[in-house]
């Protein structure tokens, strides 16, 4: 039993993860239709079909409905199964790199609204402010209560993630006339700032700019999507704050040298 016991509570919150994907996934499709997250019961979007306990399932139903509703065929979007996946990959790296308690319950909240948010950038080229303020909210508070970084850094880190995006937005818009970072984005950095505190805002940055620009190729050549279209960058600097927020004091002792 004690050789199992390490594994039993990132499974558990794997198995978690994966329905609060379900759930995440409902929260982005009707975000963006703008409808409410309660009623109707989940249902096919096309036909209105009321989907049955199986059709429920994350990423099983999506298998084997083999990606399209089971009355009219309509496809069903696979945006929608990798977020339900994400969600599982993040609370289960949650679970593995803080163990159970209050740190790992609000690692879990602040992803998911993380999750929720990109979900909806990608699609829309929007993060709502019903996502952005209250995770910025979170964000702060979970690095004023952590104690490798504390009240000042944690309020220095989304004063200056929030004051040089929108010093960004400003001053592209001013040269170039249209706008180039999204005010979702800006207000995202108040919880990316917040959480990772002062000294892990670069690194998470880099870390989203980074992936951003390798994913880049993907969005201009794939989906028949056009080289004028943007690139959300919102879901990235998620990313790298997920990623600071995980393994930040290593990814520090890495870059140090020691």
């Amino acid at each position: 039993m004690n050789i199992f016991f390490p594994y039993i509570f990132p499974t558990v919150a794997g198995v978690l993860g994966l329905v609060l994907g379900s759930f995440y996934s409902v929260c982005v499709s009707r975000g963006i239709a703008g409808t409410s997250i309660v009623r109707p019961p989940s249902h096919c979007p096309r036909c209105g079909h009321r989907l049955r306990w199986w059709e429920l399932l994350p990423v099983v139903s999506y298998v084997l409905l083999r990606g399209r509703c089971s009355s009219c065929r309509e496809r069903i979007p696979p945006l929608y199964p990798l977020i339900e996946l994400a969600s599982a990959v993040w609370a289960v790296l949650a679970a593995l790199a803080f163990g159970p308690g209050w740190w790992f319950l609000a690692c879990l909240a602040l992803g998911g609204l993380y999750i929720v948010a990109s979900g909806i950038d990608f699609q829309v080229y929007l993060l709502p402010d019903v996502l952005t303020y209250p995770a910025g909210a979170l964000g702060i508070t979970m690095g004023i209560l952590h104690p490798g970084i504390g009240l000042y850094p944690a309020l220095i880190g989304a004063a200056a993630g929030f004051g040089v995006f929108w010093l960004l937005a400003a001053v592209y818009r001013l040269t170039k006339g249209v706008d180039g970072l999204g005010g979702g984005d800006v207000k995202l950095m108040l919880s990316i700032g917040g959480v990772v505190g002062a000294l892990g805002l670069p690194y998470a940055v880099l870390i989203g700019s980074v992936a951003a620009l390798l994913a880049s190729p993907f969005f201009i050549l794939g989906q028949g999507r056009q080289r004028s279209m943007p690139i959300p960058f919102g879901p990235f600097l998620c990313l790298g704050g997920m990623v600071q927020m995980l393994y930040g004091p290593a990814i520090f002792r890495l870059l140090i040298g020691h």
